[in-house]
């Protein structure tokens, strides 16, 4: 295993010099972009009342419409989604001005490359913010935004996945934890890639990590069901 990993990264350094570079530049974007959180944005800077003091404590969009509702609840949405769509078009961009069309590497087409390792540093960004003490959301919006960005096949399977499991039993959460299950898979039976499988099993292992408290109280009964109100 080690000799293949040894040999995968030389005919990587070899095939493209630069690639290094770009990588190394496209995550640090994508992590600060990632870092822009709307639900702490919106609560502690206009609403002066951070969401991370109410609910569940975590700075994700159920937890804002829950706390505060209203129409600040879509600017939330419109900041992570915005952002993972930039994330991913800066990655897209930079490879394409780096990397000729068509270029690949070990398979990997650089392009479809680009996005899944943007998605992965905006996840860690909304994730892990470095300028609100690494308490961020847990990047289902921003992460179900990025599934839109890499391929529509993959956002459907993602998407109808959450809907569905959110909608039939009303745990979002529920509904969440099955996109960290499915992205990877998708991925696979989409691009058969080993190492845009370990790129989505990393996005997903995230996701299911940051909702290892809800996974303990669906199992345990006590995780709160979603409805369409807040709280006064």
């Amino acid at each position: 295993m080690m000799n293949c990993t040894v040999s995968i990264w030389e005919e990587f350094m070899e095939a493209a010099p630069w690639s290094v570079l770009a990588l190394l530049g496209i995550a640090i974007a994508a992590y600060f972009l990632g870092c822009s959180n709307g639900a702490v944005i919106i609560s502690k800077y206009i609403l002066r009342d951070d969401v991370r003091t109410h609910g569940s404590g975590n700075a994700g969009l159920t937890n804002f419409y829950r706390t505060f509702g209203g129409p600040l609840t879509l600017a939330v949405i419109l900041i992570d989604v915005l952002k993972a769509v930039a994330a991913i078009l800066l990655g897209v961009y930079v490879c394409s001005r780096v990397f000729p069309a068509g270029y690949s590497w070990h398979g990997a087409d650089f392009i479809v490359l680009s996005k899944y390792w943007a998605g992965l540093f905006c996840l860690l960004g909304h994730m892990f913010p470095c300028m609100f003490g690494f308490r961020g959301g847990k990047g289902i919006l921003s992460g179900g935004t990025i599934a839109i960005m890499i391929d529509w096949r993959v956002a459907l399977v993602v998407w109808t996945g959450f809907l569905v499991l959110a909608v039939a039993t009303k745990y979002v959460s529920l509904g969440s934890c099955s996109t960290g299950v499915t992205f990877p898979i998708i991925t696979w039976l989409v691009y058969h890639d080993p190492v845009l499988l370990v790129l989505a099993i990393l996005c997903g292992g995230l996701i299911i990590w940051k909702h290892r408290g809800n996974i303990q109280r669906l199992l345990a009964g006590t995780e709160s069901k979603f409805h369409l109100h807040h709280k006064a």
